[in-house]
């Protein structure tokens, strides 16, 4: 279930691009986006901690369906999706391994919600109410039981330039969060096909 959080996370993220002041607008801009590249760093605050535990990593997007999701620090993992097929990989004995456990079924539940997101199509989202606040920040709650166990809410917050995202807070309980923040991001760049099928 994490790494369908993960890949549910990168999705919010880059079908949020672009937004402004409306859902027309998001709608508009969204179609705008051909290819996405940026770093990201992964914030984990948990009240149990002192610090948040911190990860880094990068990710590349390229419409209408490619993915490569990889997380560079402390530990190595990657996640590649093309078209409707998803991959992904940990970490072991300084190695790369596939992950062919069951869990990777669920993932393929977000990858349904692909058409809406790309339209930037919010409201009518079957898995999360969403509210557009006067900052520019949309606000997704869960609506059904099962999904609110895992997530209460996640906050977008876009970039100051268009078409970029700030950051991502998904908030996991009263006490527990995390946050994506974003940097280097490049957009509409020509990304080579392998990134989404190759380690």
């Amino acid at each position: 279930m994490r790494a369908l959080r993960y890949v549910l996370l990168f999705l919010l993220v880059f079908f949020c691009l672009g937004w402004a002041g409306s859902w027309e607008e998001i709608r508009s801009n969204s179609g705008r986006i051909t290819s996405i590249q940026a770093d990201f760093t992964q914030e984990k605050h948990l009240k149990i901690l002192v610090r948040p535990l911190i990860s880094k990593g990068v990710f590349v997007f390229q419409a209408p369906d490619m993915l490569r999701w990889e997380y560079t620090a402390p530990v190595k993992s990657l996640l590649l999706m093309h078209g409707r097929i998803m991959r992904k990989f940990h970490q072991r004995n300084n190695a790369l391994v596939e992950d062919t456990s069951p869990g990777m079924d669920a993932m393929q539940v977000v990858s349904e919600q692909i058409s809406q997101w790309l339209a930037g199509n919010f409201t009518d989202n079957p898995v999360f109410a969403a509210e557009l606040k006067d900052d520019g920040v949309i606000v997704l709650t869960p609506k059904n039981k099962a999904m609110s166990a895992i997530i209460s809410k996640i906050e977008l917050a876009s970039g100051a330039e268009p078409g970029l995202m700030k950051s991502v807070t998904i908030y996991e309980g009263a006490d527990s969060f995390t946050r994506l923040l974003f940097s280097h991001a490049r957009l509409n760049t020509p990304v080579p096909l392998s990134l989404f099928t190759e380690q």
